[in-house]
């Protein structure tokens, strides 16, 4: 009831389509669901009227329309839309794409314009321009224009070549040609001249131009095999559909000249697998959906022609709309880089602000008073101080590292190229190298805290094969033999013999099957249920059959559907072909065509699919198969072997098996005559067409008859027990994120070696099952926090005391189902969403109140179930969806501040990869879509381990150092002007000549801390696999901050000092061997130079590499060989007399250099800066050294260790755990019997209760 004190609107809930939605809530109401709009498409075709009649509620979701053959249609001034003030173009994008960004016009100007919007580039440009006012600049402008052109210069260059490659790109596909009807007639037209409502003709192995509407095909049934590589990477082919109708009328050039349909459809946008439209044609209506769709970027394959109507042209079209920018990832290393660098320049304007006050406190104490000083400008000496403040900024600007950025993104470039070229982790099988798609993320690769993987094709091969089958109750299919079996004699050996499949000559040879008692049943034909659960597998699909070379060959949509398919055809129901409306099979041997009035297809929140057929009696049958927990939940009340199927689903999930439920029902036709009208209604729906599905979906699938279960193997990669544990021994905690059973996900954990003997489990279950023992460990953690919120102030310091007690090895296994009640996030109902508007001011606060209660209440569910979970070393999740698994790395993310990373190789991994901080994608069976949407990309779960152990570690420490060196040789050759700033009474002169200043950063040092930051070692590869525990410093930002930061500040400053007062020191009294003294100015600023040159590339050679090549020691002498050869031309006679203002030291570096005592001057400068640090790394490396120090130590130990270890390695076998776990992966017996038994004993196991129970985490519970 509406109360009469609230006014109230009802609007549509997600009237914009949702490409995240979350699984299907258990909690609603069968209420619930009749009251929505139901839903696929539709087997006949509707009037136009009752299209229009059901389309009209969502009318403003389908506002694009198209007309065929009619390009006057969308130049309509309805259509058009205004782009600034009164000029107008169409909305319909033309086919022409544009990925370019400049022209010859405004690419100057506008690179120009995107470079100076980054702060560091901005900061110079001002600086430049202060550089030009002849008042306040001691310092000449080429000093700060050399090394910003340099900047500049560098990354305008890679952006043109950039750009040459994007026009060059757009003109070949542009240009590109295909046949489109013009004035009744193919013709062959360039890509760029196509327009949308264009009917086109596309040959074999071409690409798609434009996202089309397939009419017709050369295919029986208008098929069409396309390629999508281009699109999501995957190879394997997919196929299109077109509309019946379309089929039938439209193959003909003069009948598809005429064609005049109207499209009406949603807007262009992103989401490639979700297309929702009507056809318009012939006063009917015809429902499109993303099947009817080809894409721009497909591959016309296996079809010699095909005709299609241009939806959506060139800019507009779903590849160049997900061309748009990815969410952009910065490192934590970023993030302190800039924060310091926004320090130095507050140390700067502090620097500058007290020389300027010491600069005005001189000149009214000295400068006034002396007449030699007079410039014959009588300012005052505040103003003269103010000046001398922009002065200092322009003279201290070399402490704003310049080349800092792009220095850094070479190193990260040189890192990138370094990974895609390391040939073990190269995967042969697939010739798949590994493949780094970002370059700025490298260093973050050594400072990770948690792995969130996929288990399906991440942790296993995703290759399935069908081992075992529950039909009717009774268990089939015996575990692989192991060699001894084949010894034995009498007739058990033979029993597990290989079944022979001869017989069938449709059956695959690459099929293997233990239990030849089911091959008996079969042929007999006396079990009905086994010959329909055989039939199902081969009806209820979405696979396409495709003969070639007289083969019978499958096109299934994942390989679990594939599996099961060809099991049913090696059993002897055989998936022939297929049409529209039909579907052929051969049942052992006969050649049978029935009726498919329906699919309902599947997806990850339905977790199931069926199929409605009208079977050769007349009688219709829906088939069914799909996960337990959606199955049992839709079973009929009396199913006498529910029991049964129930213990060989746990069975079988023992043994890492992955398991699907097959059940029927029998439909009357009355029934089915109106639940197929709701399904048409639905199928015609614009706005919300796949909920509206999902609700008439579930009408029909209810009192379902349990056939059986069927059990697939997925085995485990190579490498990865070795992976996981060494990547737990380096700190790391692994969350495996699966939409698999509870105990597959489970054993297939302790085959993986992610948990252990001594692994204490507390499980998380479903709160519909064991309400306490989901959620007790979090409810009473929230209540104590409400309790003692408010007590006492010392109380609430403990207010997040741990969960468990003691440091035992624990792990957290949770379903979906649990993290949606916990988390608070259940699915919203169906219903229409009641908006109510309180009229007085004390409810609207009610209601706020209201809802800040609950959110805080949500956030404090979160911030309580990751603090549980961390307490882990390891947790699983099962029967999670696609936006669960991004949901968790979040909420890890947001709580507990941790970098991580995401690994997985599925499209229902891409967003989880995206959401982590590091996402990882794997070149599975699934295709290449995670791979494509990842920053690092390979062939093989085992990688992994060389990518963050080696590779991420190296990069850590390469990049720690040199951001440390960096700023160091910054700090002590800037502070400099400081020290003399108290010999020139504070007036902004600088203690160098402009040339050096010019190039100290671009030439003279910059190629050796590069050349550090690029190839430097602490320890080799094999020692950073074989100790994982030198992770742990990238984990624990140990070598880069900010007290790093200012030890290096501090270390440049004490260079500084002893830089300038050493020389200083050494020139204040001294005479030349000519008997004058050559304590100028010039002298002093060559000795200085020449000192901090020797020092700094000496820091590089000696203390700070660890990892010696001759490319390092050629920069460190090229580097100061360049300065001296620099300095003797720039203070030659030869130079200053073609730039006679611009080089004025004539002579002064040989007249300095030729003093024996200046040599000693330079020498001493260099002892006493170095012989300190070198004095620390010696203390540092023996008395407390750190493990790599250790390591290194003895690494030629360990290597020789290693050779022996390999070659007593085929002596001896690897010891066998006590808990045999099901190693489904293997081809030896597994353990189901053992675990079936209860001899399987797993000492450290506890639920959530126990645990709180016990008060204590988790106790030896005996056997289980």
């Amino acid at each position: 009831m509406i109360s009469e004190r609230d006014s109230e609107t009802t609007l549509d809930e997600d009237s914009q389509p949702n490409d995240e939605v979350m699984p299907y809530s258990d909690d609603e109401t069968e209420d619930e669901l009749d009251s929505g709009q139901p839903g696929t498409e539709p087997g006949h075709n509707q009037s136009h009227g009752a299209a229009e009649e059901s389309r009209e509620p969502g009318k403003k979701d389908c506002s694009w329309q198209v007309k065929a053959n009619d390009r006057g249609f969308h130049d309509q001034p309805g259509f058009k839309r205004t782009i600034f003030l009164c000029f107008k173009e169409s909305k319909y994008a033309g086919n022409a794409i544009k990925t370019y960004k400049y022209n010859p016009i405004t690419f100057l100007p506008l690179n120009l314009f995107e470079q100076f919007k980054r702060a560091a580039n901005f900061y110079f440009l001002i600086l430049l321009i202060l550089q030009s006012i002849p008042q306040i600049s001691t310092l000449a402008w080429y000093t700060t224009l050399v090394p910003l052109l340099f900047v500049l210069g560098i990354t305008a260059v890679k952006d043109l070549v950039d750009d040459i490659a994007r026009h060059r790109m757009d003109n070949e596909v542009n240009n590109r040609t295909c046949d489109v009807i013009r004035d009744g007639r193919f013709k062959n037209t360039k890509w760029k001249d196509i327009k949308v409502g264009d009917i086109i003709r596309l040959k074999k192995n071409t690409f798609v131009p434009a996202d089309i509407l397939l009419l017709s095909s050369s295919e029986p049934n208008s098929l069409c095999y396309v390629e999508t590589a281009e699109l999501d990477g995957e190879t394997n082919l997919k196929f299109k559909l077109a509309l019946e109708v379309t089929h039938r009328h439209l193959q003909e050039e003069s009948a598809l000249a005429s064609f005049d349909g109207l499209i009406e459809c949603e807007e262009p946008n992103n989401r490639l697998d979700k297309f929702t439209g009507t056809l318009l044609w012939r006063n009917s209506s015809y429902p499109l959906d993303a099947d009817k769709i080809l894409l721009r970027g497909c591959k016309i394959r296996n079809t010699d022609f095909c005709h299609g109507m241009v939806v959506f042209a060139g800019a507009d079209t779903k590849i160049m709309k997900n061309s748009g920018k990815t969410r952009f990832k910065r490192t934590k290393i970023d993030s302190l880089m800039n924060y310091m660098v926004y320090t130095i320049i507050v140390v700067l304007i502090l620097l500058s602000a007290g020389l300027a006050i010491g600069h005005t406190y001189w000149e009214q104490q000295v400068g006034n008073s002396s007449w030699y000083l007079y410039d014959a400008q009588d300012f005052s000496p505040p103003y003269r101080g103010f000046l001398n403040f922009w002065g200092y900024l322009i003279v201290l600007n070399t402490m704003v590292p310049i080349s800092l950025y792009v220095s850094v993104e070479v190193i990260r470039l040189g890192q990138s190229y370094f990974i895609n070229w390391d040939l073990q982790m190269y995967y042969p099988e697939k010739d798949t190298a590994a493949k780094a798609r970002t370059t700025t993320l490298n260093e973050q690769l050594g400072q990770i805290q948690y792995i969130f993987s996929d288990k399906t094709g991440t942790l296993t091969q995703n290759i399935m094969t069908f081992k075992k089958c529950c039909i009717n109750g009774q268990r089939y299919g015996k575990s692989v033999p192991r060699r001894r079996d084949f010894n034995a004699c009498g007739e058990s050996g033979a029993y597990k013999q290989q079944v022979d499949f001869s017989w069938n000559v449709y059956a695959d040879g690459k099929f293997v099957f233990y239990d030849h008692y089911l091959i008996e049943q079969i042929k007999s034909g006396k079990e009905p249920e086994i010959q329909k659960f055989f039939f199902l597998l081969a009806i209820c699909h979405t696979v396409m059959a495709d003969t070639s070379d007289g083969q019978l060959n499958y096109q299934a949509a994942s390989p679990d559907e594939g599996a099961l398919v060809t099991a049913a055809r090696n059993f002897g129901y055989v998936f022939l072909s297929r049409t529209q409306n039909t579907i052929t099979i051969s049942e052992m041997g006969a050649h049978r065509t029935y009726d498919v009035l329906a699919i309902l297809d599947f997806n990850s929140d339905r977790k199931r699919m069926s199929v409605i057929v009208r079977e050769a009696g007349g009688n219709i049958r829906l088939y069914c198969k799909g996960a337990d927990t959606v199955i049992y939940e839709r079973l009929h009340p009396s199913n006498p072997k529910r029991g049964a199927t129930e213990e060989a689903l746990d069975v079988f999930a023992s043994e890492t098996l992955r398991t699907l439920c097959l059940c029927y029902r029998d439909i009357s036709q009355d029934e089915f005559d109106v639940w197929n009208k709701k399904f048409i209604e639905a199928s015609l729906a614009t706005s919300n067409r796949d909920e509206a599905l999902d609700k008439v979906y579930e009408e029909i699938e209810k009192n379902l008859i349990l056939l059986g279960a069927t059990a697939i193997e997925d085995k485990l990669q190579d490498g990865v027990p070795e992976t996981i544990s060494r990547l737990s021994k380096a700190d790391i905690k692994i969350w495996v994120l699966t939409g698999d059973k509870k105990e597959t996900a489970e054993n297939i954990g302790f085959s993986c070696e992610l948990l252990t003997e001594e692994t204490a489990i507390c499980y998380g279950e479903d709160t519909r099952q064991s309400p306490f023992l989901s959620s007790a460990l979090l409810q009473t953690r929230l209540e104590n926090q409400r309790n003692r919120a408010g007590s006492s102030a010392h109380s609430s310091v403990r207010m997040n005391e741990p969960f468990f007690q003691g440091s035992k090895d624990r792990a957290l296994i949770i379903t979906g189902s649990w993290l949606n009640e916990i988390l608070l996030e259940k699915k919203k109902k169906k219903k229409k969403l009641k908006l109510k508007f309180p009229r007085t001011a004390e409810e609207k606060q009610k209601q706020m109140e209201k809802r800040r209660r609950a959110e805080a209440y949500k956030e404090q569910q979160q911030q309580n179930f990751v603090d549980l979970a961390c307490e882990c070393r390891a947790v699983i999740c099962c029967r999670v969806t696609p936006k669960q698994k991004a949901m968790v790395v979040e909420l890890v993310q947001k709580y507990k501040k941790a970098v991580t990373l995401a690994i997985g190789d599925g499209a229902n991994d891409v967003n989880m990869i995206k959401t982590a901080h590091i996402g990882v994608g794997i070149s599975g069976q699934e295709g290449m879509q995670a791979a494509m949407s990842s920053d690092y990309s390979f062939g093989q779960f085992r990688f992994l381990q060389r990518l963050l152990l080696v590779h991420g570690r190296w990069s850590y420490i390469r990049m720690c150092k040199f951001l440390r060196y960096f700023f160091y040789k910054n700090f002590a050759f800037t502070l400099v002007h400081i020290w003399y700033s108290f010999f020139n009474g504070f007036s902004a002169q600088t203690a160098y000549e402009d040339w050096f200043i010019t190039l100290y950063n671009v030439l003279y040092s910059s190629l050796p801390v590069l050349l550090v930051g690029l190839l430097d070692q602490d320890v080799s590869d094999k020692l950073s696999l074989r100790f994982p525990r030198l992770y742990i410093l990238g984990q624990r930002d140990l070598l880069f901050n900010y007290k790093k930061f200012f030890l290096s500040l501090l270390h440049g400053a004490v260079t500084s000092l002893i830089i300038f007062f050493i020389p200083y020191g050494a020139y204040l009294k001294s005479m030349g061997q000519d008997g004058e003294a050559p304590a100028d100015y010039q002298s002093f600023a060559v000795t200085a130079a020449s000192s901090l040159i020797f020092v700094v590339n000496f820091q590089a050679i000696g203390l700070d590499t660890s990892y010696w090549t001759f490319v390092n020691a050629f920069s460190v002498f090229g580097s100061i060989a360049l300065y001296f050869g620099i300095t003797f031309d720039f203070h030659s006679a030869g130079i200053h007399v073609l730039f006679p203002s611009g080089f004025q030291f004539t002579g002064t570096a040989p007249n300095a250099l030729r003093q024996p005592y200046l040599w000693l001057t330079m020498i001493l400068s260099i002892a006493v800066c170095l012989l300190p640090v070198v004095a620390q790394r010696f203390l540092s490396t023996t008395i407390w050294p750190l493990e790599s120090d250790k390591i290194q130590r003895n690494r030629r130990k360990y290597l020789l260790e290693e050779q022996q270890w390999r070659r007593r390695q085929s002596a001896f076998r690897r010891g066998v755990s006590a808990r045999r776990s099901a190693y489904a992966f293997s081809h030896q017996r597994g353990y189901a019997d053992l675990i079936s038994s209860g001899r399987s004993i797993r000492r450290k196991r506890a639920p959530l209760d126990a645990v709180l129970g016990g008060g204590t985490a988790a106790g030896d519970t005996g056997d289980t």
